[in-house]
C-alpha cells in the first residue's frame, strides 16, 4: 500500500526540515520525503496549505484498563487519540488492578495490539499496588517492554523506595515519572492555594508542595546518577528548579499539559468540575513561567494527562468529584489557538515538543519522518476554525473546560503505520 501526500509544509524537527515537500508512505514505512515526488501506484492526497508532521506522541494518558473500562478502554481511548492526531500514547498504571507485574504488562500489550487504533505503550507501577511501600517487579516489567515507571496519581512518600527504584532501573535505562506534590501539604486540597481559594472557601494545594517534591526527586536522581521525569509540571518555581538541575548535568526531564500552559485558577468555580485537576490550575505567573520553560528547553514535552471519568462521577459537588478531564481531542487546537496564533510559540517548536522530543527522551522508534521510520503521520490545518463539543468526543469522558470554546487549528488526517485512521474529524476503522 502506497500513499503520497503532496505539497504540504513538512515539519520534521529531528531532521530540521521545514519546507514544502511531498511524503511517500509505503508498506507502513516512510519511503521518501522530497520535492515533486511521483509514484504511479500511490493513492495521492493534495495537502496544499496544510502542515505534515510526525504523528503526535503523548507519554501521559489514562486509558483505564484494566478494571475501569466504564471510564475508558483501549478502543475508545485510541480512537480519541487518532482524532487528535496522536499515533503513540503511553498509558498510566493507576488502574484496578494496578499494573505492577510483567504478566499484566504483557496482557495489556496484547490488548493494545488487538484493540488499539494507535500505538499504545504500557507504563508500569513503581511500587506494588502503588502503595509506596515496596518496589514492584520493575525489572521483569522492563524486560516485558514497559516503557517507563510511575506511581502517577500518588506521590512517592518514601525517599528510600524512590532511591532504590533509581538504582535498580538505571541498569535498564528506564525513566521514573513522578507525580510531584508533597502529600502532607496537599491532603484534601482541590485547587491552587491562594487568594481565589480563600474567596471560594475551598481547600488549596500550594505550589510549595510541588516545589519540595520536585527538588527532592532531583536530588535523589542526581545522587543515584539516574533519570527522573517530572510529570505535569505546574509551578513556576518548580520549572526553575528543573532548569537549574539541567544546567548542572542532572538527568531530569519534564512535561507540561496544554491546560497548565493556557488556563489559570481564575476559571475555577463550583459549577464546573472539569476544572478540578491535580496538580491544580495555577496563577498567570506560573503559566508564563511554564511557557518560558517550554521555549528555553527546560520543559521537554507536552502531554495531555488525558483523564476521562464517567459522567456520574464528575457530576458531583466539586470537592467530591474526581480529578481530571479528557484532553486528546482538544490538545492541538488549544495549543495552536493560544500559543501559535498568538505568536507565543513557533510552530516547529510546538511540533518538536509533541513528536521528536518525547520519542528521544523515552527511546521510542517514532517522532520523525525520516526514511524507514514507521509511517505515523499527522496532517494539520492550522487555519481551520471549530467549536469544541464534548458530547461528540470519541473518548468516554465528556467533561472539558474547553467545551464550547472556539478554536483555530485541527488535525485533518492521521496515519498509523501508513494506514489512514482519521480523516476530517471522522475515525476510520
Amino acid at each position: 500500500m502506497k500513499i503520497l501526500l503532496k505539497n504540504g509544509r513538512v515539519i520534521d524537527p529531528k531532521n530540521k526540515i521545514d519546507a514544502c515537500l511531498d511524503v511517500l508512505m509505503e508498506d507502513g514505512r516512510i519511503a521518501r520525503v522530497g520535492k515533486k515526488l511521483e509514484e504511479a501506484e500511490a493513492e495521492i492526497f493534495d495537502v496544499s496549505g496544510k502542515v505534515v508532521t510526525p504523528g503526535f506522541i503523548d507519554m501521559h494518558v489514562h486509558l483505564r484498563e484494566p478494571g475501569q473500562e466504564a471510564k475508558e478502554d483501549f478502543g475508545s481511548g485510541s480512537r480519541a487519540a487518532a482524532a487528535g492526531g496522536y499515533t503513540t500514547v503511553a498509558t498510566m498504571p493507576n488502574t484496578n488492578p494496578v499494573v505492577d507485574t510483567a504478566a499484566l504488562v504483557r496482557s495489556l500489550q496484547e490488548r493494545a495490539a488487538e484493540e488499539g487504533l494507535v500505538h499504545i505503550e504500557i507504563i508500569g507501577a513503581l511500587s506494588k499496588g502503588q502503595k509506596g511501600e515496596e518496589l514492584a517487579e520493575v525489572g521483569d516489567m522492563a524486560e516485558a517492554g514497559a516503557v517507563a515507571f510511575s506511581d502517577d496519581g500518588h506521590y512517592v512518600d518514601s525517599a528510600r523506595l524512590l532511591l532504590n527504584g533509581f538504582d535498580y532501573l538505571r541498569a535498564f535505562d528506564k525513566i521514573i515519572i513522578n507525580h510531584d506534590e508533597e502529600t502532607t501539604l496537599v491532603e484534601d486540597g482541590v485547587m491552587n492555594e491562594g487568594h481565589r481559594s480563600a474567596m471560594l472557601g475551598m481547600k488549596g494545594r500550594p505550589t510549595v508542595a510541588e516545589d519540595i517534591a520536585v527538588m527532592r526527586d532531583i536530588m535523589l536522581a542526581e545522587y543515584a546518577g539516574a533519570k527522573v521525569h517530572v510529570a505535569h509540571i505546574s509551578s513556576g518555581r518548580a520549572v526553575d528548579l528543573v532548569r537549574q538541575a539541567k544546567a548542572r548535568g542532572v538527568k531530569v526531564t519534564a512535561e507540561v499539559t496544554p491546560q497548565h500552559l493556557t488556563l489559570t485558577e481564575d476559571i475555577v468555580d463550583f459549577t464546573d468540575t472539569s476544572t478540578k485537576i491535580h496538580p491544580p490550575l495555577r496563577t498567570k505567573a506560573d503559566t508564563e513561567a511554564a511557557l518560558e520553560g517550554l521555549r528555553d528547553g527546560t520543559i521537554d514535552m507536552i502531554v495531555t494527562d488525558h483523564s476521562p471519568h464517567a459522567q456520574e462521577e464528575k457530576d458531583r459537588e466539586y470537592i467530591y468529584a474526581p480529578s481530571g478531564f479528557p484532553g486528546l481531542e482538544t490538545a492541538l487546537g488549544v495549543l495552536l489557538t493560544e500559543l501559535y496564533h498568538t505568536g507565543k510559540v513557533e510552530l516547529p517548536l510546538l511540533v518538536e515538543k509533541m513528536t521528536y522530543a518525547p520519542a528521544r527522551v523515552f527511546g521510542l522508534q517514532a517522532g520523525s519522518l525520516e526514511e524507514g521510520m514507521p509511517a505515523d503521520v499527522a496532517v494539520v490545518d492550522t487555519e481551520l476554525e471549530w467549536t469544541v463539543d464534548a458530547k461528540k468526543f470519541y473518548t468516554r469522558g465528556s467533561h472539558s473546560p474547553f467545551d464550547g470554546k472556539k478554536l483555530k487549528g485541527k488535525v485533518v488526517m492521521t496515519f498509523v503505520d501508513g494506514r489512514m485512521v482519521m480523516r476530517d474529524g471522522k475515525v476510520v476503522e
